[in-house]
């Protein structure tokens, strides 16, 4: 079975407006709300690929209750460990007179350390049959360093532990030689107190570090550039098809769902990087996560090379 895990769930409101102008009355064009959380999103795409999972998370109040049943609405199973507060509500705000985008990411409420130990009660129950995925960032209360102690815990009970978080302390996680690392350029860069680049070369050297250290696979997604797989055995670099943008919140999550549902699928790792990129691409010019179906037309965009390590 496949486990995500959402330590801060949130509803998501994008709005598209004429203009954002200070002490008037903006006029939107619309509005969407939706539920969300990396690890929220995650559990979508493995379900719309038809792979089932349980999705646990950390929530609380009237929005919680709104994601968990939204999951359930589609068939998902969920298990979320309850807490006092109310979980986040974010904003993103697509400006068309400018046609910029305004992201507004709140931090959540405060979570107990008995609710934390709770949580990681549940953690204890996986074997060698499950994966767990951890994505996204960490309610008040979590530290960064929960991901340390599930990746020790994934390296003794045997199952396969994904990682896809901006923390530091992954540089720790991966002594433990976790499943999968999902970092996009800037946060595998910022690991190594590196400066932004577009050098592929450069990436795939930072990639292998996290090899070195302990990481099983690596998926280095790249934005506009595409996207790497990186193991002990090859390097695949695929590039990204052409499309207009119209939100890149959730492009990443979607990646890395289908990526997973392709391994569950026993895809090639090709084949499966260029669906996984084109999913991504197709989330990126939504209002919302991608419904599959201009998956196949953006493929044929996207060509896979194998790299030189």
């Amino acid at each position: 079975m496949i486990y995500t895990c959402t330590l801060n769930p949130a509803i998501d409101l994008f709005i598209e407006t004429e203009h954002l102008k200070p002490e008037i009355v903006n006029r939107t064009n619309s509005y969407d709300i939706q539920p969300n959380g990396k690890g929220v999103n995650v559990s979508f795409i493995l379900n719309d690929l038809g792979i089932t999972n349980t999705a646990w998370g950390v929530g609380g109040g009237f929005t919680s209750k709104f994601i968990e049943d939204s999951l359930q609405k589609k068939g998902i199973k969920t298990d979320f460990t309850h807490i006092e507060g109310i979980s986040r509500i974010n904003v993103f705000t697509r400006v068309v007179e400018t046609d910029t985008e305004f992201k507004e990411v709140n931090n959540g409420p405060e979570v107990s350390a008995d609710k934390v130990a709770e949580f990681l009660q549940k953690v204890t129950t996986l074997t060698n049959d499950d994966k767990l995925v951890v994505s996204g960032s960490f309610s008040k209360g979590i530290a960064p360093e929960i991901i340390v102690e599930i990746a020790k815990m994934a390296e003794k009970q045997g199952f396969d532990l994904v990682i896809d978080t901006s923390y530091p302390e992954v540089l720790k996680a991966i002594d433990h030689r976790p499943f999968l690392i999902k970092p996009n350029d800037e946060e595998l860069l910022s690991w190594f107190d590196q400066d932004s680049t577009d050098d592929v070369d450069t990436l795939v050297k930072y990639a292998q570090k996290l090899l070195e250290k302990g990481a099983q696979n690596i998926l280095l997604s790249l934005g506009s550039k595409g996207a790497l797989f990186i193991n002990s055995e090859q390097i695949l670099f695929g590039n990204a098809p052409k499309i207009k943008v119209v939100n890149t919140a959730c492009s990443g999550d979607t990646m890395l769902g289908t990526f997973l549902a392709g391994l569950e699928q026993k895809m090639s790792l090709a084949d499966n990087l260029q669906r996984s990129i084109a999913a991504a691409s197709s989330t990126a010019a939504s209002t919302g996560l991608t419904n599959f179906e201009d998956v196949d037309s953006l493929m044929k965009q996207i060509h896979i090379s194998q790299l030189e390590g």
